[in-house]
């Protein structure tokens, strides 16, 4: 189970990569190299869900709760 959630994320923190990239974002950039790195170091199903869920909303909630 956690296989295919690994590469889900991993195929995530790819496209994150692909996008900071483009659009020279070091939010995206850090969560997607996050979201490639941190399914070697977790084996739980619950963990693994809840870690990959946070990185692939933090970039989001950053723009929306940040002041300008």
């Amino acid at each position: 189970m956690t296989f295919f959630l690994d590469l889900l994320f991993g195929a995530v923190g790819t496209g994150y990569l692909v996008y900071a990239k483009r659009q020279h974002s070091a939010r995206f950039a850090i969560a997607g190299a996050m979201l490639l790195i941190y399914p070697y170091l977790i084996d739980s199903v619950f963990a693994t869900v809840a870690i990959g869920v946070s990185l692939t909303i933090a970039p989001f909630l950053y723009d929306r709760l940040s002041p300008d």
